[in-house]
Protein backbone atom coordinates (compact mmCIF):
# COMPACT_ATOMS: atom_id res chain seq x y z
CA UNK A 1 0.00 0.00 0.00
CA UNK A 2 1.53 3.37 -0.97
CA UNK A 3 1.60 5.89 2.17
CA UNK A 4 0.70 9.71 1.02
CA UNK A 5 2.60 12.19 2.80
CA UNK A 6 4.46 16.08 2.99
CA UNK A 7 7.53 16.13 2.45
CA UNK A 8 9.13 18.28 6.06
CA UNK A 9 10.90 16.02 8.47
CA UNK A 10 7.98 16.15 10.74
CA UNK A 11 5.78 14.51 8.35
CA UNK A 12 7.96 12.05 6.80
CA UNK A 13 8.45 10.85 10.62
CA UNK A 14 5.05 10.66 11.20
CA UNK A 15 4.59 8.64 8.20
CA UNK A 16 7.70 6.42 9.22
CA UNK A 17 5.34 5.91 12.31
CA UNK A 18 2.68 5.15 10.67
CA UNK A 19 4.33 2.39 8.24
CA UNK A 20 6.09 0.84 11.43
CA UNK A 21 3.13 -0.29 12.95
CA UNK A 22 1.45 -1.70 9.70
CA UNK A 23 5.07 -3.09 8.99
CA UNK A 24 4.70 -4.58 12.42
CA UNK A 25 1.34 -5.88 11.85
CA UNK A 26 2.70 -7.36 8.55
CA UNK A 27 1.47 -5.08 6.20
CA UNK A 28 3.66 -3.90 3.86
CA UNK A 29 4.12 0.10 2.64
CA UNK A 30 5.96 2.50 0.34
CA UNK A 31 6.04 6.42 0.56
CA UNK A 32 5.17 9.09 -1.89
CA UNK A 33 5.56 12.16 -0.86
CA UNK A 34 3.33 15.22 -2.20
CA UNK A 35 3.78 19.37 -2.60
CA UNK A 36 0.63 20.90 -0.39
CA UNK A 37 -0.55 24.39 -1.23
CA UNK A 38 0.65 25.33 2.29
CA UNK A 39 3.98 24.30 1.73
CA UNK A 40 4.34 25.70 -1.95
CA UNK A 41 3.03 29.61 -0.31
CA UNK A 42 5.35 30.05 2.63
CA UNK A 43 5.90 33.90 1.85
CA UNK A 44 2.77 34.44 3.27
CA UNK A 45 0.56 34.01 6.59
CA UNK A 46 -2.16 31.04 6.39
CA UNK A 47 -5.21 32.73 6.42
CA UNK A 48 -4.46 34.40 2.97
CA UNK A 49 -4.03 31.10 1.22
CA UNK A 50 -7.72 30.32 -0.12
CA UNK A 51 -10.37 27.58 1.56
CA UNK A 52 -9.57 25.31 4.56
CA UNK A 53 -7.14 22.53 4.59
CA UNK A 54 -4.22 24.41 2.97
CA UNK A 55 -1.63 20.81 3.95
CA UNK A 56 -4.64 18.27 3.09
CA UNK A 57 -6.50 18.96 -0.17
CA UNK A 58 -3.69 17.68 -2.03
CA UNK A 59 -3.43 14.24 -0.40
CA UNK A 60 -7.16 14.17 -0.42
CA UNK A 61 -7.17 14.54 -4.58
CA UNK A 62 -4.22 11.71 -5.19
CA UNK A 63 -6.29 9.42 -2.95
CA UNK A 64 -9.47 10.26 -4.70
CA UNK A 65 -7.37 9.52 -8.33
CA UNK A 66 -6.00 6.11 -6.95
CA UNK A 67 -2.43 7.10 -6.65
CA UNK A 68 -2.55 6.44 -2.70
CA UNK A 69 -3.80 3.91 -0.45
CA UNK A 70 -3.36 6.10 3.13
CA UNK A 71 -2.93 9.43 3.55
CA UNK A 72 -1.67 10.30 6.87
CA UNK A 73 -2.01 13.89 8.47
CA UNK A 74 -1.19 15.85 11.77
CA UNK A 75 -5.20 15.24 12.76
CA UNK A 76 -5.35 19.65 13.92
CA UNK A 77 -4.95 20.14 10.28
CA UNK A 78 -7.87 18.46 9.14
CA UNK A 79 -10.93 20.24 8.43
CA UNK A 80 -14.07 19.31 10.08
CA UNK A 81 -16.15 18.63 7.58
CA UNK A 82 -15.05 15.93 4.68
CA UNK A 83 -15.16 14.95 1.51
CA UNK A 84 -17.88 11.88 1.16
CA UNK A 85 -15.50 8.53 0.28
CA UNK A 86 -12.86 9.29 2.91
CA UNK A 87 -12.77 7.95 6.01
CA UNK A 88 -10.22 8.43 9.35
CA UNK A 89 -9.20 5.02 9.68
CA UNK A 90 -7.07 5.28 12.51
CA UNK A 91 -6.51 8.01 15.13
CA UNK A 92 -2.89 7.20 16.85
CA UNK A 93 -2.32 7.33 20.16
CA UNK A 94 -1.99 11.13 21.09
CA UNK A 95 1.35 12.40 22.17
CA UNK A 96 1.77 16.08 23.84
CA UNK A 97 -1.54 17.96 23.12
CA UNK A 98 0.19 21.08 25.08
CA UNK A 99 1.77 24.18 23.42
CA UNK A 100 5.41 25.23 24.13
CA UNK A 101 7.22 28.82 24.14
CA UNK A 102 10.86 27.87 23.01
CA UNK A 103 13.47 30.86 23.70
CA UNK A 104 17.22 31.25 22.81
CA UNK A 105 17.96 31.08 26.21
CA UNK A 106 15.04 29.24 27.89
CA UNK A 107 13.49 32.68 28.89
CA UNK A 108 10.10 31.85 30.45
CA UNK A 109 6.73 33.52 29.07
CA UNK A 110 6.35 35.57 32.28
CA UNK A 111 10.28 36.54 32.07
CA UNK A 112 9.85 37.99 28.60
CA UNK A 113 10.84 41.90 28.37
CA UNK A 114 8.01 44.45 27.48
CA UNK A 115 8.15 43.99 23.25
CA UNK A 116 9.76 40.77 23.22
CA UNK A 117 8.86 39.52 19.83
CA UNK A 118 7.11 36.08 19.01
CA UNK A 119 6.66 34.54 16.69
CA UNK A 120 3.49 31.99 15.49
CA UNK A 121 1.60 30.67 12.69
CA UNK A 122 -1.85 30.29 14.82
CA UNK A 123 -4.04 32.74 14.89
CA UNK A 124 -5.17 30.99 18.40
CA UNK A 125 -1.91 31.22 19.54
CA UNK A 126 -1.17 34.58 18.64
CA UNK A 127 -4.67 35.56 20.72
CA UNK A 128 -4.11 33.53 23.65
CA UNK A 129 -0.41 35.17 23.91
CA UNK A 130 -1.87 38.66 23.63
CA UNK A 131 -4.35 37.98 26.24
CA UNK A 132 -1.79 37.09 28.20
CA UNK A 133 0.51 39.70 27.20
CA UNK A 134 -0.70 42.32 25.57
CA UNK A 135 2.45 43.90 25.36
CA UNK A 136 4.10 41.16 23.33
CA UNK A 137 4.73 41.46 19.60
CA UNK A 138 3.63 38.80 17.55
CA UNK A 139 4.90 38.10 14.18
CA UNK A 140 3.88 35.44 11.47
CA UNK A 141 6.52 32.60 10.85
CA UNK A 142 6.18 30.47 8.40
CA UNK A 143 8.50 27.40 7.04
CA UNK A 144 8.80 23.41 8.52
CA UNK A 145 10.06 23.11 12.52
CA UNK A 146 13.53 23.13 11.33
CA UNK A 147 13.11 26.49 9.30
CA UNK A 148 11.50 27.86 12.66
CA UNK A 149 13.65 26.84 15.03
CA UNK A 150 16.70 28.25 12.89
CA UNK A 151 15.12 31.94 12.40
CA UNK A 152 15.01 32.05 16.25
CA UNK A 153 18.26 30.74 16.76
CA UNK A 154 19.68 33.90 14.27
CA UNK A 155 17.84 36.08 16.57
CA UNK A 156 14.60 36.93 14.22
CA UNK A 157 12.55 36.66 16.56
CA UNK A 158 12.29 36.23 20.97
CA UNK A 159 10.84 33.25 21.00
CA UNK A 160 8.65 30.96 18.90
CA UNK A 161 5.25 29.03 19.79
CA UNK A 162 5.26 25.70 18.81
CA UNK A 163 3.19 21.98 19.25
CA UNK A 164 5.37 19.69 21.90
CA UNK A 165 4.27 17.03 19.56
CA UNK A 166 6.45 18.42 17.50
CA UNK A 167 9.14 17.89 19.20
CA UNK A 168 8.59 14.43 20.59
CA UNK A 169 8.23 13.30 17.60
CA UNK A 170 11.82 14.55 16.24
CA UNK A 171 13.06 13.40 19.27
CA UNK A 172 14.84 16.61 20.35
CA UNK A 173 14.62 18.52 23.99
CA UNK A 174 15.06 21.42 23.69
CA UNK A 175 14.61 22.95 27.26
CA UNK A 176 11.25 24.36 25.75
CA UNK A 177 8.51 25.86 28.38
CA UNK A 178 5.05 23.80 28.75
CA UNK A 179 2.13 26.29 28.50
CA UNK A 180 -0.93 26.38 30.93
CA UNK A 181 -3.32 24.38 28.65
CA UNK A 182 -6.30 26.48 30.70
CA UNK A 183 -4.26 29.90 29.11
CA UNK A 184 -3.56 28.05 25.93
CA UNK A 185 -6.46 25.80 25.07
CA UNK A 186 -4.77 24.08 22.62
CA UNK A 187 -6.12 23.47 18.76
CA UNK A 188 -8.49 20.62 18.27
CA UNK A 189 -6.94 17.34 17.97
CA UNK A 190 -2.87 18.95 18.79
CA UNK A 191 -0.96 16.03 19.46
CA UNK A 192 -2.54 13.76 17.42
CA UNK A 193 -1.64 11.60 13.61
CA UNK A 194 -4.75 10.77 11.58
CA UNK A 195 -4.72 8.36 9.12
CA UNK A 196 -6.98 8.60 6.45
CA UNK A 197 -8.36 6.23 3.75
CA UNK A 198 -11.36 5.30 1.26
CA UNK A 199 -14.24 4.53 2.73
CA UNK A 200 -14.49 1.13 2.46
CA UNK A 201 -11.05 -0.20 1.15
CA UNK A 202 -9.32 -2.74 2.28
CA UNK A 203 -6.60 0.38 3.25
CA UNK A 204 -9.57 1.00 5.84
CA UNK A 205 -9.53 -2.42 7.29
CA UNK A 206 -5.95 -2.68 7.53
CA UNK A 207 -5.15 0.88 9.29
CA UNK A 208 -7.87 0.29 11.88
CA UNK A 209 -5.75 -2.29 13.51
CA UNK A 210 -3.68 0.49 14.75
CA UNK A 211 -6.45 2.66 16.10
CA UNK A 212 -6.51 4.06 19.21
CA UNK A 213 -9.88 4.12 21.16
CA UNK A 214 -9.33 6.94 23.31
CA UNK A 215 -7.29 8.94 21.47
CA UNK A 216 -10.22 8.98 18.88
CA UNK A 217 -12.92 9.80 21.52
CA UNK A 218 -11.52 12.55 22.89
CA UNK A 219 -10.41 13.86 19.13
CA UNK A 220 -14.15 13.38 18.11
CA UNK A 221 -15.23 15.08 21.29
CA UNK A 222 -12.86 18.05 20.76
CA UNK A 223 -14.12 18.06 16.19
CA UNK A 224 -17.94 18.12 17.40
CA UNK A 225 -17.76 20.66 20.10
CA UNK A 226 -16.45 23.44 17.25
CA UNK A 227 -18.27 22.12 13.90
CA UNK A 228 -20.97 24.52 14.89
CA UNK A 229 -19.27 28.00 15.00
CA UNK A 230 -17.88 26.79 11.70
CA UNK A 231 -14.43 28.59 12.26
CA UNK A 232 -11.72 25.81 10.41
CA UNK A 233 -8.44 26.53 11.58
CA UNK A 234 -7.53 29.63 10.92
CA UNK A 235 -9.35 31.87 13.32
CA UNK A 236 -8.52 31.58 17.27
CA UNK A 237 -10.55 28.51 18.63
CA UNK A 238 -9.21 26.08 21.09
CA UNK A 239 -10.67 22.82 21.88
CA UNK A 240 -9.36 19.78 24.19
CA UNK A 241 -10.88 16.78 25.90
CA UNK A 242 -9.20 14.58 28.05
CA UNK A 243 -10.34 11.20 29.38
CA UNK A 244 -11.18 11.47 33.45
CA UNK A 245 -12.06 9.19 36.14
CA UNK A 246 -11.47 6.39 35.33
CA UNK A 247 -12.02 6.72 31.73
CA UNK A 248 -16.15 6.83 32.22
CA UNK A 249 -16.05 10.74 31.71
CA UNK A 250 -14.46 13.63 29.82
CA UNK A 251 -13.65 16.80 30.84
CA UNK A 252 -14.26 19.07 27.99
CA UNK A 253 -12.61 22.58 27.09
CA UNK A 254 -13.33 24.71 24.23
CA UNK A 255 -13.08 28.94 23.44
CA UNK A 256 -13.15 30.98 20.56
CA UNK A 257 -11.29 34.59 20.68
CA UNK A 258 -10.87 37.78 19.10
CA UNK A 259 -7.96 38.13 17.26
CA UNK A 260 -6.33 40.35 19.68
CA UNK A 261 -7.63 38.44 22.44
CA UNK A 262 -9.65 40.87 24.72
CA UNK A 263 -12.41 39.30 24.08
CA UNK A 264 -13.50 35.63 24.61
CA UNK A 265 -15.96 32.84 25.35
CA UNK A 266 -15.95 29.20 26.09
CA UNK A 267 -16.81 25.90 27.81
CA UNK A 268 -15.50 24.01 30.54
CA UNK A 269 -17.73 20.92 31.74
CA UNK A 270 -17.52 17.43 32.11
CA UNK A 271 -19.53 14.89 30.03
CA UNK A 272 -20.26 10.78 30.49
CA UNK A 273 -18.19 8.82 27.85
CA UNK A 274 -21.49 7.18 27.02
CA UNK A 275 -23.58 9.82 24.65
CA UNK A 276 -20.48 11.47 24.53
CA UNK A 277 -21.56 12.37 20.93
CA UNK A 278 -24.98 14.04 22.07
CA UNK A 279 -23.26 15.86 25.00
CA UNK A 280 -20.87 17.36 23.09
CA UNK A 281 -23.05 18.46 20.42
CA UNK A 282 -25.15 20.26 23.15
CA UNK A 283 -21.77 22.12 24.25
CA UNK A 284 -21.21 23.27 20.38
CA UNK A 285 -24.55 24.88 20.66
CA UNK A 286 -23.40 26.35 24.13
CA UNK A 287 -20.40 27.76 22.30
CA UNK A 288 -22.57 29.20 19.59
CA UNK A 289 -25.29 30.89 21.99
CA UNK A 290 -22.56 32.51 24.01
CA UNK A 291 -21.22 34.11 20.96
CA UNK A 292 -19.16 32.13 19.53
CA UNK A 293 -20.34 32.06 15.76
CA UNK A 294 -20.05 35.95 15.82
CA UNK A 295 -16.43 35.84 16.93
CA UNK A 296 -15.09 32.78 14.33
CA UNK A 297 -17.50 35.45 12.08
CA UNK A 298 -15.82 38.85 12.81
CA UNK A 299 -12.48 37.09 12.30
CA UNK A 300 -12.95 35.51 8.93
CA UNK A 301 -14.35 39.05 8.05
CA UNK A 302 -10.97 41.04 9.44
CA UNK A 303 -8.79 37.99 8.04
CA UNK A 304 -10.30 38.85 4.41
CA UNK A 305 -9.10 42.19 4.53
CA UNK A 306 -5.46 42.36 3.94
CA UNK A 307 -4.95 45.78 4.96
CA UNK A 308 -6.34 45.39 8.19
CA UNK A 309 -3.99 45.48 11.00
CA UNK A 310 -4.21 42.14 12.83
Amino acid sequence: MIIGTRGSDLALAQASTVSRMLDERGHTTTRKIIKTIGDTFTDRPLHEIAGVGAFVRELDDRMFAGEVDIAVHSMKDLPTERPDGLAIAAVLKRDSPFDVLLTQDGTTLEELPEGAIIGTTSMRRRAQLLRHRPDLEIMDIRGNINTRIEKLRVGKYDGIMLAEAGLERMGWDLGAERLDPIQFCPSANQGTIAVVTMTGSKAESVCSQIDHLQSRIETEVERILITDVEGGCIVPIGSFARMVENGTKIHVRAEVLTLDGTYDVGIDETIPVEGYHEYAARLGQRLVELGGKELVQDAVCRLSRPDDDI
